[in-house]
């Protein structure tokens, strides 16, 4: 019995008692690997589970065949997400602990664009992520309503979270005094963007940095794809005037970071300047911490997007989109934790060819 197993067994079974033909963990087992295989829709989740039935049933409890894709559909749009987010949570804290140890911890929102509901005049949900950037996997998901409600999503995704030790990540949006101290508290670290949505913390910042040296200074550059980047880091320890008039709990850096880009082809060179606040000392890499934050949108969402075509999935009915949106989690962290050769593509072809291969990945 797999971490898996155990998990689903923990998932209230919406359904009436008695009632039901087919046990609840064996139906989310089923479509995690469905997925895993390539299939996208309930259609193709009871298809792939007729065709390996013999094979499925060795290892899922299926008394009464496989479930019919009407069956599928009704279960994700009945189960309560909040709680599946929260078993999710736990079972991504395993494989976790597994890998090693978490370092930096990139959080960011996506939006399931296949979920709006035009006709009923519903919008497309909107998910906060957790992503593991040293481990490479999905630590958890947070529903809320839309882009700006991530304020209020990311201290109760933050709950969920074993924090301590890690460095949080947070683009401007979630750059908010109540975060940080979430953060802190948590026995972790923050590096936080900065823009305009602190009143004056930004104009403030940019004064302070025109009129001080820095403690630390160095340079990075990054070669290829017909283009030379040169990323300047500068950091700052906060005035005694910032300190007075923004008083952000644990903050002991400022970090300017002035990207400069030549592209070969036209000779165009183009300047970008951004600003940080840290808990961190000036001796930490921030170039590195601050550049990983992106893995959480060139590792998860664009993967959803490209490998899972998360935005071209229509589940709009009841709980389903919030649901399968961590079937599709599940799916990715166990081809994350196989660490054989291939990209995650090949994998998924590999394990819709052989189910040895398919069923090893259940290891975790």
């Amino acid at each position: 019995m797999t971490s898996l197993h155990e998990t689903m067994s923990r998932l209230h079974d919406p359904r009436v008692r008695n009632r039901s033909k087919h046990p609840l963990p064996s139906i989310i087992i089923l479509s995690i690997l469905a997925v895993i295989c390539g299939a996208e829709g309930y259609e193709a989740i009871a298809l792939f589970g007729t065709l390996h039935y013999e094979e499925l049933r060795k290892r899922l409890h299926l008394p009464n065949g496989v479930p019919s894709h009407d069956t599928i559909n009704r279960v994700f749009q009945m189960i309560n997400f909040r709680q599946f987010e929260r078993l999710f949570v736990e079972w991504a804290k395993g494989m976790a602990a597994e890998c090693g140890a978490v370092n930096v911890i990139a959080i960011d929102g996506k939006t399931v664009r296949g979920s709006k509901d035009v006709f009923h005049d519903n919008p497309a949900i909107h998910l906060v992520h957790a992503w593991s950037v040293s481990n490479g996997l999905c630590l958890g998901q947070f529903r809320t309503k839309d882009k700006s409600n991530e304020i209020t999503a990311i201290p109760q995704l933050l709950d969920m979270l074993c924090i301590k030790g890690s460095v949080i990540t947070i683009d401007a949006m979630g750059t908010q005094k109540d975060i940080a101290e979430k953060i802190v508290d948590g026995g972790a670290d923050y590096i936080l963007a900065l823009k305009g949505n602190q009143g004056t913390l930004q104009q403030d910042v940019e004064l302070m940095v025109g009129e001080r040296n820095p403690v630390a200074e160095y340079e990075d550059v990054d070669k290829g794809h017909g283009r030379v980047e040169t990323r300047k880091c500068e950091v700052y320890e906060p005035s005694s005037w910032i300190m007075e008039n923004h008083p952000w709990k644990g903050i002991r850096s400022i970090v300017r970071i002035t990207s400069t880009r030549w592209i070969a082809s036209t000779g165009e060179e183009t300047v970008e300047t951004r600003l940080y606040i840290s808990s961190l000392d000036a001796g930490q890499p921030f170039v590195q911490f601050i550049r990983s934050h992106w893995a959480v949108e060139n590792s998860l969402h664009w993967v959803l997007d490209m490998t899972f075509r998360e935005d071209m999935q229509r589940k709009r009915e009841g709980m389903a989109a919030e649901n399968f949106a961590l079937v599709r989690k599940f799916a990715l962290n166990i081809l994350k934790h196989d660490k054989g050769k291939g990209s995650l593509v090949t994998k998924r072809l590999k394990a819709g060819w052989s189910m040895d291969y398919m069923f090893s990945l259940l290891k975790f």
